[in-house]
Parts: structure tokens; C-alpha cells; sequence
């Protein structure tokens, strides 16, 4: 009888590389069959590890959501901030790319991956402050668009701060992650018209400036 194969953990793996690989058998979890249905011995047995050694890296299975939904946010920052510094854009270009990708990794992401709305939804329930920190990041690269566009002349805002605000708030329903699954298309204008009646709003004082 040929003995089942035993494969060891990596040669002195550290502390991050252990944490890393247990956010990743977590999300695969999450993704295939659920965050409720998820625990903690489950993470651990497909490591070959016990409970109390995941334990050692987070303290409950919402510290490994917590962790799960930070990384999976922390891309689609660094890709709305890569997007918001392309060069020889002008910002309103550079905001409709924003929006719309925002809008596309929403539907992307958990259209194609439906369990990971359980994630989701615990992460909002029960790990608000990590959710209210992503939405003040994205609102904060939107801010830094819109000032660079009063800058160049192609907005006219008193306040970039509360603009990005509005923008953020009137985009909600296209890139938030229940929303834009949940919620019937059929009681909200199509993305297109909400991106350009916000470029109108955010043009319209220089416009009336113009005609004055």
C-alpha cells in the first residue's frame, strides 16, 4: 500500500507567509461555499493545522473576514488611484473611468462569485469601520480628481470635498456590492446618464460664469 502523500509547509515560512495563506484558503472558502457556512477548522484542516494555531493569527473567523475584505477593497483602491493619476487625461475622463470601473468590479465580482455576498454583508454588519475607511478612500481619490479639474478649468466647485461626497453618494447604487445585484435596474437611469448629468453638475458653474 502506497502511503498517502504529505505535503509539509514551506521551510521556515513566517509569520506573514502563514497569515497569507490562511486569507487565502478563507476567501476560496467564502467564495465556493460561503461565510456562514465556514469555520475556522475548515480553514485550518485544509492547512494541516489545527484550530488554535490559525487562532494565533486572528482571534475570531470575523478578524479572517475583516482581513479577506481589506485585501480584496485594498485592490480596488490602488486601482481607482492608478487611474485617477494617469497622465495626459483630462479629469473628467479620468473620473468616468473611475465610476465605471467601480461599477464593473461590483457587478464582476460578486455576480460572478454570488456566495461572496455573505462576506460582504457580515464584513458590513459587523465590521463597519473597515467598510466606512474604504468608502472615505474612494471619496478622497475623487476629491483629489475634482480639485485637479477646478485646477485645470474643467470644473467649477466651491468645495472638491463635498462634490466628491455628492458624486460618491449619487454612485452608490452602480458599485455597491448588494445594490447592484439586488436592486432592479428598471428604478435608476442607466450608468451613462448618471455620469453625465454628474459632469454637468460639476461644469455648471463654469458654464453660468461664461454666459455672465
Amino acid at each position: 500500500m502506497i502511503p498517502a502523500l504529505s505535503a509539509p509547509p514551506p521551510v521556515e515560512e513566517t509569520s506573514s507567509d502563514t497569515r497569507c495563506r490562511i486569507l487565502a484558503t478563507a476567501e476560496r472558502f467564502f467564495r465556493e461555499i460561503g461565510y456562514q457556512k465556514t469555520t475556522v477548522a475548515d480553514i485550518a484542516k485544509t492547512l494541516r493545522m489545527s484550530p488554535a494555531n490559525v487562532y494565533r493569527f486572528f482571534d475570531s473567523k470575523k478578524a479572517i473576514n475583516e482581513a479577506v475584505v481589506a485585501r480584496l477593497i485594498g485592490e480596488v483602491e490602488a486601482r481607482i488611484a492608478a487611474l485617477a493619476d494617469r497622465p495626459g487625461l483630462p479629469a473628467e475622463a479620468r473620473l468616468r473611468e473611475i465610476i465605471v470601473f467601480l461599477h464593473r468590479d461590483a457587478v464582476g465580482r460578486f455576480t460572478g462569485h454570488p456566495r461572496m455576498h455573505e462576506m460582504v454583508e457580515a464584513a458590513m454588519s459587523e465590521s463597519w469601520d473597515v467598510c466606512r475607511h474604504h468608502v472615505d478612500r474612494i471619496t478622497a481619490v475623487l476629491e483629489r480628481v475634482i480639485a485637479d479639474g477646478v485646477a485645470r478649468g474643467e470644473f467649477a466647485v466651491e468645495d472638491p470635498a463635498v462634490a466628491a461626497r455628492c458624486v460618491h453618494t449619487a454612485i452608490v447604487r452602480f458599485c455597491h456590492p448588494v445594490l447592484v445585484v439586488q436592486c432592479p435596474e428598471d428604478f435608476v437611469p442607466a450608468l451613462d446618464a448618471m455620469i453625465a448629468f454628474l459632469m454637468g453638475a460639476l461644469r455648471a458653474e463654469r458654464r453660468a460664469a461664461r454666459a455672465s
